[in-house]
């Protein structure tokens, strides 16, 4: 974009009008569409998808505490599930028994903690569901208040494609040295959410092969499907 339009600016132009300018382009290139593909809606144009129906968070958000000016806050939810690493010495993604099994499943009250040892990993669930339309996607991001305190909740897990449903499942790490606490019914974590340039073809919900689509509860890796379907494909290829 700072090519020829900003090129045609004299040395010395004000701040102002190369913002100015860069609008006009946009305008120019995308038309007056509200919201420009590619870019991040702002907190009036959360309120607006919310107010359509575009954005579906249930249950509602308090917009007054969880809405920032490019996101919603959303809250940690009361489902945790751990790996039992003292009865399994290793995880093989091609078994789903391995991974079904190395884990378990916690259910933390509202007025208890869940404690996050150094090192320690988790899933955990969202509070919120959240259902996205065909041309929206979702970027989840932590909140910097959590991760001063060594906490990160996600690890690369970041994006929501257009078409999601369910709630966000987390990947909390403790990188911290210190043990922390965490309640279920607090702030974790932040969505955006980003116009893709055209509605896409599958929606993430009508994929036969999504794997987390409509989950109300952190669900383990199905890595052991994506696996077998692989394999499943190659045995089918003949021979030679």
């Amino acid at each position: 974009m700072r090519g020829s339009a900003m090129m045609a600016l004299a040395p010395g132009v004000p701040p102002w009008a190369e913002i100015a300018l860069h609008h006009l382009y946009l305008y120019v290139t995308f038309g007056n569409c509200g919201e420009w593909h590619g870019m991040v809606l702002s907190d009036r144009d959360i309120i607006s998808a919310l107010e359509s129906g575009r954005i579906r968070i249930d249950p509602a958000p308090d917009l007054a505490t969880q809405l920032g000016s490019v996101s919603v806050d959303f809250r940690l939810g009361t489902t945790f599930m751990v790996f039992e690493h003292s009865r399994f010495s290793y995880i093989d993604p091609r078994h789903p028994q391995s991974i079904g099994d190395a884990m378990r499943t916690i259910e933390v009250p509202f007025d208890e903690s869940f404690i996050m040892q150094p090192g320690d990993f988790a899933l955990a669930s969202t509070m919120e569901s959240l259902e996205l339309p065909d041309d929206l996607l979702g970027r989840l991001e932590g909140r910097s208040s959590i991760a001063r305190l060594g906490i990160t909740v996600h690890s690369t897990a970041a994006v929501f494609e257009p078409g999601w449903i369910g709630t966000a499942t987390m990947e909390l790490s403790n990188l911290g040295r210190m043990a922390v606490a965490l309640y279920p019914g607090m702030r974790i974590c932040a969505f955006s959410f980003e116009r893709v340039s055209s509605p896409v073809l599958t929606p993430y919900r009508t994929k036969v092969n999504n794997k987390y689509a409509g989950q109300s509860a952190p669900r383990a890796s199905q890595l052991s499907e994506e696996n077998r379907r692989v394999t499943s494909s190659a045995d089918d290829l003949p021979d030679g």
